[in-house]
């Protein structure tokens, strides 16, 4: 390891990955940009979000039926493969013509699973006998606090879990910048 005047210590490890900083950077600036989208149009990311997966539904589904007739031709069994890529595209066919009942019913699934998870959390700490049964009990609060939320207001909550992606994605893409540069001065020096 040594230092470098003007960015302090230079890990040679990170040697490798040096000619590709840019890649690296690029890979930052992806994020920052999805972030900033994401905060500033949540409506719009949530949509998108929904299009991308109801279009992987509807690609999954149609392999799935062309590999049930392919294994039909086989004489092997496609039964249950034809159910499976029939659900598929029918999931895939919903989310598109109705994206709003999408948002609506994933806020209310992980609304029911942040409040079934909080009471689980409650009744651990309950059954507790040592110490720490504390912590449980405010995970467990915060939870079902959580999905109560998401379940009396399943829109809102979509808009806000989309800025926390948005912050996440902002923070992640910001240190893959200062990453990148840092490998762009290992690849100059």
């Amino acid at each position: 390891m040594s230092t470098d005047v003007h960015s302090g210590p230079i890990d040679r490890g990170s040697a490798p990955f040096a000619g590709i900083w840019w890649l690296i950077v690029l890979r930052g600036v992806c994020g920052i940009v999805f972030g900033v989208i994401a905060v500033l149009a949540p409506g719009v990311t949530i949509l998108s979000l929904i299009w991308v997966f109801a279009v992987y539904m509807l690609a999954d589904g149609i392999f799935g039926l062309i590999s049930a007739v392919m294994a039909g031709q086989r004489r092997e069994r496609w039964g249950l493969l034809v159910a499976e890529s029939l659900f598929n595209v029918l999931v895939g066919v919903v989310m598109l013509l109705f994206p709003t009942i999408t948002i609506f019913t994933f806020m209310l699934l992980i609304g029911a699973w942040a409040i079934v998870t909080g009471a689980l959390m409650i009744g651990t700490a309950i059954n507790h006998r040592r110490d720490g049964k504390w912590p449980l009990v405010i995970g467990g609060l915060a939870s079902v606090v959580l999905g109560i939320v998401l379940a009396a207001g399943p829109l809102i909550g979509a808009v806000v879990l989309t800025w926390w992606l948005g912050l996440y994605t902002l923070i992640f893409g910001a240190a893959l910048v200062a990453l990148g540069l840092k490998l762009r001065a290992i690849a100059a020096g």
